[in-house]
């Protein structure tokens, strides 16, 4: 079996039942991930064989730490390593050394996890495409032409190629559902809050969440248990029987391609023939909602960076340069404003969906845009950004968590939306759904 194709969770039972050592997995990581400097910026051999061997031997001593021990993760380039460069893949940040890890990143390794490296990612998180040429762009599993999603692009690569077991990521507007769904992975945004971003470079800090990228929802579940310091959610006996499920209509599908549109009727489709109960209607607060975007991400976005842009505008990529200067003519007035009108269409939200288990979305109204022609064309990487992260940023802009699954054609996912901070829910869900959709 080619065990760098494996699932996290599959290849931690299979170190607890000796067939599988990690040290030979993690040196196999990194040996292959040496020939794709274009999805780890930089790699951490020597704390990645130093984990592998102290997993090894508390396997042979029966007293590994979960089912996650000796398993080898990727992490975007913006969780803190410690005496390892984390440059959020910008050169304003060119050389800052942390001296600590990222709060998640040390409950990994508590949980016994093997850390590889630090993958490529968008300059400073902001912009759901993930082509940087300040760095590298990874190729898109499906063709190297193609944008990867973004911003974490690095993370989704390292697993679609089979660099890394699992990957964590971060999400503020799409940036661990959208490359998940470009490269038929699993993608999971948990609620604003919920873990831990302590350590970890912000884009905005009043929306920013990590995540994890898998091959399934199963190792999503346990990747996030993980990172929380608790065990997974038993995700044993779930079923689509009796859940209502409702695909939101209006906003989701205007402008939207005609295979996100194909991908996602077909899981819908296959999710009722399991047993869902499927409603269709549109929800009045989502669109004004979503219009506040604008006066929200952009404005804080360039707040915490200001001093370092301005100083150094030339050092980033002049279309991510003038989104962050988007925010910066938006008045106080009306930030604040925008934020207690926020407050009022989440609640409305989550009064009009109580009723279901789970609110369904392509996740991208498009498909994998040309890399090449989003450098070179200004017009159409404003519409292409704008367009890819549309959907995905409901759930950030109502403060909700996400899962993006792959629906079976190529790039092209469906999103369940899940109530704030019911994760584990979600998450027995969305395995049930991912059995359908096989």
């Amino acid at each position: 079996m080619e065990w760098r194709l494996a699932g996290a969770v599959e290849q931690g039972r299979a170190i607890a039942a000796g067939q599988l050592d990690p040290v030979e997995q993690t040196e196999a990581y990194l040996d292959a991930a040496q020939h794709w400097d274009d999805i780890y910026i930089r790699l951490t051999p020597q704390r990645a064989r130093d984990e592998a061997m102290a997993a090894h031997q508390r396997a042979k001593a029966s007293q590994r730490r979960g089912v996650l021990d000796g398993v080898a993760l990727s992490w975007k380039d913006l969780f803190d390593s410690a005496g390892v460069a984390t440059e959020s893949g910008s050169r304003l940040l060119a050389g800052r050394v942390p001296d600590a890890d990222a709060e998640v990143l040390a409950q990994a390794g508590l949980g016994g996890a093997v850390c590889l490296g630090k993958t490529h990612m968008t300059e400073l998180a902001f912009s759901g495409l993930g082509v940087n040429p300040m760095t590298a762009t990874p190729a898109n599993i499906h063709n190297a032409k193609l944008a990867p999603g973004g911003s974490s692009s690095g993370a989704a690569l390292s697993v679609a190629r089979g660099l890394a077991a699992g990957a964590v990521g971060s999400d503020t507007g799409g940036s661990v559902r959208i490359p998940a769904a470009w490269n038929d992975l699993v993608g999971f945004k948990t609620t604003h809050g919920r873990v831990s971003t302590r350590g970890v470079v912000p884009l905005c800090r009043s929306f920013d969440s990590v995540g994890p990228l898998a091959r399934n929802v199963e190792d999503c579940a346990h990747i996030l248990a993980l990172l929380e310091g608790r065990n997974a959610p038993d995700l044993r006996d779930a079923t689509l029987t009796g859940t209502r499920l409702l695909v939101l209509e209006g906003l989701p599908f205007e402008g939207t391609r005609e295979k996100p549109v194909q991908g996602f009727e077909t899981a819908v489709d296959r999710l009722a023939k399991a047993g869902a109960v499927i409603e269709r209607r549109g929800l009045s607060m989502v669109a004004p909602a979503m219009d506040l975007s604008g006066i929200l991400f952009a404005p804080e976005a360039y707040g915490e960076w200001k001093h370092l842009i301005e100083a150094a505008p030339d050092k980033m990529y002049p279309l991510i340069l003038e989104r962050f200067r988007s925010g910066r003519d938006v008045l106080a007035s009306d930030y604040v404003a925008g934020w207690h009108a926020l407050a009022g269409y989440r609640a409305d939200y989550l009064a009009a969906t109580a009723e279901y288990d789970a609110v369904l979305v392509p996740t991208a109204p498009i498909e994998p845009p040309d890399a090449q022609r989003l450098l070179t064309d200004k017009a159409y990487f404003e519409t292409e950004n704008l367009l890819a992260l549309r959907n995905t940023r409901i759930a950030n802009i109502l403060g909700l968590c996400a899962l993006s699954l792959p629906t079976g054609v190529a790039s092209c996912g469906i999103s369940l939306m899940g109530a704030p901070m019911a994760e584990d829910r979600l998450l027995r869900l969305g395995v049930a759904a991912e059995s359908a959709l096989v």
